[in-house]
Parts: C-alpha cells; structure tokens; sequence
C-alpha cells in the first residue's frame, strides 16, 4: 500500500543518511522540514519534501495533515511488560518508606513477579501484554525491547521468552527480545548464588540459543544482586551462542557494571544513576549506548543519572521507560521525553533525540528505525495539532498523538 501525507505543518527528526547515534553538543539539533510531505510504499518511507516541491504522485490513500507534524515513532528499548500481576501493594510499601531493597529481601519486588509468573499461562501472558502493546502504540512508540527476567528457572523463562517470540509474531510494534536469567536469585539459591549462575550457564543459555529466542543476554550486576565476576561468566557464555549483551548496571551503587558492559561490548548500559568520571571516561572508549530510565528513578524516588554531564562529555545518551511492575509501571514514552526535560534539564532536541535514534541504536535497529529517513521503516506518528515540536515535551499528562502508522499501516 502506498500512503501520501500532505500539508504537514512540520516533518521533525530528518535525515538524509542514517547515523547510528548522535552524541554530544549534536544532541542539540535536530532537522525537519517545515510544510512538508511524506510518501510511504508498502512498509518503508520511500521520500519527502516541502510542499512546494510536491511532485504528482498516484496513490492508494492521501492523508491531510494540517496543523498537525510528523515524528519518527518513539523506540523504547528497555521493558519489562510481560508480566503477569501488577505490585501496587509493594507501592503501598514504597509509600511507607521501605527501599527498593527491603522489599526484595522479604520476597517481594522480582521474586514477586516470579512466583505470579510460574502460575500464569502462555495464553494469558500473550493476551494481556498485547494490551500494554496496543496502549504504548496509540502514545506513539514503534519499537520496544521485552526482557525475560520474572521467571527465575529454565521452565519459566523459556515461557516468557516464547510469550515475546509470539508477541513479535502478532504485534505491528517490532520487538526485540532479550534475556534477563541474572535479574535476582532465587530464594532456593540463597547462599549458592554461583550455583544459580552456574544453572544459567549450562542449561538456561543453551536451551534459549537453541529456540532462537533471545536476541540479547542481560545481567542485573549491582549492589545486591549479581556481581562482576557473576557477570562477567553470564556475557562470555551468552556471546559464545551469539547473543549480545546489555547491562542493568549502577542503579543502586557503584558496581562495575558499566565498566563489565563496555569489557564485553554491550549494546547499551541501562539505570546508571550512579555515574561518575571513570564510568564516563570507559563509554567515551566504547560502542555502549548509555541508556537513563527515568520512570524508575522517578518511582523509587532516586538519584537521577548525571545526563547533563555525560552528553558534556561527548557522549549519546538513550532515554527508555523501563516499563515493568514494580518500579516504572507506565510504557508511555511521551511521559519519559517530558521526564528526561523536567528531571534531567535535557533540551526538546536532547530528548527527541535520546528517544528515537538514540534507543534505536540501544536496541540495534537505528538503520531502520528512530529517524525520517528514506529506506527506513514507516513507522511514525502525526501529532495532534500542536504549536511547535517543543510543545511535546513540554505538555505531560496528556496523548498528544493523533494518528500512528506502524510499518506503513495506520493502526
């Protein structure tokens, strides 16, 4: 099918090569197109313009986008949204006053999700997260990265995995999936943390590789969960099938998880709250994507990440929901764009960018997605009509979105 968009007040996000990323004092500008159009051909954006270069173009659907502008569809490339019990009672803690980490010593926080997990089927997994798919699509995202992680033995975390093997069967959203074994130790494992690593290793990562359904290995290495050494056998073994590794690192402390993450060539780096001048030295060195969760940090009511000094420093940085819950219940990437301005003193253009090219990198997508670029996906969203790009973030609370096309359909 093809689709002409006319009369769009402005096309934001450009380009006329895909970069991979865009670092620094870049992350400051973004291009777009004032008046524009944009023609899209089966599944792929196939060219652009301003309106007063419109050439005749034969079509099967015309849409008139008056007052309205076009933006590359959000890539989210940290969630957990397979899951199968929400934990708003642990929220009622948080309230109280407990930590992240009280709660997960009394069996709460990811043992939680875990024991729900194992209790839930396949069938239900599959029909309640394509709701979260549906809802984060009508806000405008058009990639996301699902983690294992809630099931903590063989059995279940092969059943999540094959829950986001189907989810990317049936969705328009593209996902990706990744495997998160080392996201906490099992209560069985109390005392034997190597032994559970040692289960990971020989029959969680072998089972996995061999359905092909993993794209990515994860480690949750901080203060009280894994280590760097547990870490460090969990990305070897996990690279040796050909899964690539990212990180949960240096949410809770300085753990050395940024450091292992970039050791082993991490695609992205994510949490990081607790980020100083070595941190930022070792990524300057890398090809890791640093990746702030801001819904995290703002529902555990934490440091935030110092994103002002690290694009100071050169370096990208990514914005993801971290949808999960227990700490970040909420896919909207609107709201995390509002976030990275409010909390983190990020420009429009800072967190347009950290929201679409940057999380496309982190997910290993940014030669399809995150930008406005011919050959790309046409997956994008038309705004409401609104007064200018800078009203997106600006404006929280609120679906500033009015239409969304995934993969060159209007959904």
């Amino acid at each position: 099918m093809s689709i002409l968009i006319i009369n769009i007040k402005e096309l934001i996000q450009v380009e006329e090569k895909a970069a991979k990323w865009v670092a620094g004092k870049d992350m400051a500008e973004i291009k777009t197109i004032k008046n524009a159009w944009l023609l899209t051909k089966d599944d792929v954006i196939k060219d652009f313009g301003s309106m007063d270069k419109l050439p005749k173009i034969n079509v099967e659907k015309t849409i008139d986008a008056s007052g309205k502008m076009l933006f590359p569809g959000f890539c989210d490339s940290h969630t957990h949204l397979v899951y199968a019990a929400s934990r708003e009672i642990e929220y009622i803690d948080k309230i109280k006053g407990l930590s992240y980490e009280e709660i997960a010593k009394r069996g709460g926080g990811i043992l939680n999700s875990a024991k729900k997990m194992a209790e839930a089927s396949e069938e239900q997994l599959v029909e309640d997260a394509l709701k979260r798919l549906e809802t984060i699509a009508q806000y405008g995202t058009a990639a996301v990265e699902i983690k294992s992680g809630y099931g903590l033995t063989t059995e279940s975390e092969l059943k999540m995995l094959r829950v986001i093997k189907k989810l990317k069967e049936i969705s328009p959203i593209h996902i990706t999936a990744n495997f998160l074994g080392a996201h906490a130790v099992p209560p069985e494992y109390k005392g034997k943390q190597s032994d559970y690593v040692d289960l990971i290793i020989n029959e969680m990562i072998p089972q996995v590789a061999a359905a092909e359904l993993a794209d990515f290995i994860d480690v949750f290495c901080d203060k009280g969960f894994f280590t760097v050494e547990d870490t460090d056998r969990i990305l070897m073994a996990g690279m040796k099938y050909g899964m690539r590794p990212k990180i949960h690192a240096n949410e809770l402390d300085y753990s050395g998880g940024i450091q292992v993450g970039v050791k082993y060539n991490a695609l992205s780096v994510d949490h990081l709250e607790f980020t100083g001048d070595e941190e930022i030295k070792c990524l300057l060195e890398s090809e890791t994507m640093p990746t702030i969760l801001p819904g995290a940090a703002f529902f555990l009511n934490m440091a935030y990440a110092p994103a002002r000094k690290m694009m100071d420093a050169g370096l990208p940085v990514a914005l993801a929901s971290d949808f999960n819950p227990g700490s970040a219940p909420s896919g909207n990437m609107q709201l995390i764009a509002s976030m990275g301005s409010i909390l983190y003193r990020m420009t429009p253009e800072e967190v347009i960018n950290a929201t679409t090219i940057n999380t496309a990198y982190a997910m290993g997508i940014s030669d399809q997605y995150g930008s406005i670029c011919r050959g790309k996906k046409a997956s994008f969203y038309l705004s409401k009509e609104i007064p200018t790009y800078e009203y997106m973030p600006y404006s929280f609370g609120d679906n500033k979105v009015d239409t969304v096309i995934l993969n060159g359909k209007v959904v």
